[in-house]
């Protein structure tokens, strides 16, 4: 490992670090109820949010957590379940009934702890009447399909869900709901994450049309049916059965790269935050990001080098190709070398800070000014690579695939360029 691969992986540890589970959760448990206090959790670090919550909380806990296929951690006291993810499985319906279940009979005694963090909307397939698994499954693939923001998407699946957008809370009633949530989304809005099983919001149906219209987003027809439907409508903020409840995001993007950018400067590199909340076209953003170290390599602004330049979001990707692997800081990664191509002194990692990108095993990828040429002699060619979607074969043929394993949060990408003096 050479010493800017060194420098960046520390700065990726950094700022996963600083999503702990234990760590996020220590300040933020809720008092104890009188009556039983039941953990519900979900997403692809839930398993390991709920370790955590056993550790920090003294006296007898119940309850259901549902994570991805590889993620789960034993817990003594829950129930770990694990089902498919991105799109949703069978095993996602049991796990959405046993929450269900975990939540029946309570009373204002009671307390619902809710751990949420990114994932749970594919993970907690709930289809409506009239809907089936099958359908869930074709609305999840054309969503991925799409280059819709994440906020779309979750808008869209809420409104073809039993699950999603408060339901789940509603479900707990009268008991107390406090739900403590890892964001994943960009701005941090917690009825985003996981598409708000426990947290309502106030996008109604018409809106979800809207912006299925706006993304040229081709759905089947009963789906489209359900959602214009009365059926579609989810519980609005202000009612009733949210009002003892509590929201509180205990980790983020934020937090995560200003812990990577302490880091940096502890090591005597400069470090500047361009934004927590990027979206859009991964391989677009890659561009602009490129566009940046160009002009600090070049002209020395808008910042001096030595600098790394971090910042943290969720791009999309529109599928072009077929037959192509890897995710979207892969995506971002390839767009970004390309255009970077035969400048020296700029070193990037672009990761998700789950330990996934995509449906590989990779976080993400490694890149400098070098990469594009390097793959051109080893017989590949990125802009190829990008017209099929398959930026994670262009960096296996690299030996730049960056695989740190499942890390146990999620606050969404991390994207670490470095440009020496």
């Amino acid at each position: 490992m050479n010493e800017e691969t060194r420098f960046l992986r520390g700065l990726f540890e950094a700022a996963v670090a600083a999503a702990d589970p234990e760590q996020a959760l220590r300040t933020a448990l809720p008092a104890k109820p009188e009556g039983r206090t039941v953990v519900i959790g979900l997403g692809k670090g839930a398993a390991q949010l709920a370790q955590a919550f056993e550790v920090l909380w003294d006296g007898p806990l119940e309850g259901v957590i549902v994570t991805r296929y590889g993620y789960a951690a034993p817990c003594a006291q829950l129930k770990v379940m694990e089902a498919s993810h991105p799109v949703p499985d069978a095993a996602g319906l049991e796990a959405s009934a046993a929450l269900f279940q975990a939540v029946e009979g309570l009373t204002e005694q009671d307390l619902v702890v809710a751990l949420v963090c990114g994932g749970g909307s594919a993970l907690l397939p709930s289809p409506p009447d009239g809907l089936t698994l099958e359908d869930e499954q074709a609305l999840n693939r054309a969503l991925l399909a799409s280059g819709a923001p994440i906020g779309v998407m979750n808008a869209i699946r809420k409104h073809a869900s039993g699950i999603k957008g408060g339901r789940l809370a509603a479900a707990c009633a009268p008991a107390k709901v406090v739900s403590l949530i890892v964001s994943d989304v960009p701005g941090d809005d917690p009825a985003q994450v996981a598409s708000g099983p426990t947290v309502p919001d106030a996008v109604d149906a018409a809106a979800a049309l809207a912006m299925i219209e706006a993304w040229n987003i081709a759905l089947p027809e009963n789906i489209l049916a359900h959602i214009r439907s009365p059926a579609a409508a989810a519980p609005k903020p202000e009612d009733a059965c949210f009002a003892r409840n509590d929201v509180h995001v205990v980790a983020s993007a934020r937090l995560s790269l200003e812990a990577a950018a302490a880091r940096a400067e502890a090591e005597g590199v400069p470090a500047v935050i361009l934004s927590d909340a990027m979206e859009g076209e991964a391989r677009d953003v890659g561009r602009v990001h490129a566009a940046m170290a160009r002009e600090v390599v070049l002209h020395g602004r808008p910042f001096s080098a030595p600098i790394v330049m971090l910042s943290g979001g969720e791009t999309t990707v529109t599928l072009r190709g077929s037959g192509g692997r890897g995710g979207r800081n892969t995506e971002f990664l390839l767009s970004f070398a390309h255009a970077i191509d035969g400048l020296p002194g700029i070193h990037a990692l672009a990761a998700d800070t789950d330990g996934i990108d995509g449906s590989e095993d990779n976080a993400g990828a490694f890149a400098d000014g070098g990469s594009a040429a390097r793959l051109r002699a080893a017989g590949g060619d990125a802009m190829a690579a990008l017209s099929r979607n398959d930026a994670w074969g262009a960096f296996d043929l690299l030996g730049d695939l960056f695989v740190p394993g499942p890390t146990g949060t999620n606050v969404n990408d991390f994207r670490a360029i470095f440009i020496k003096s």
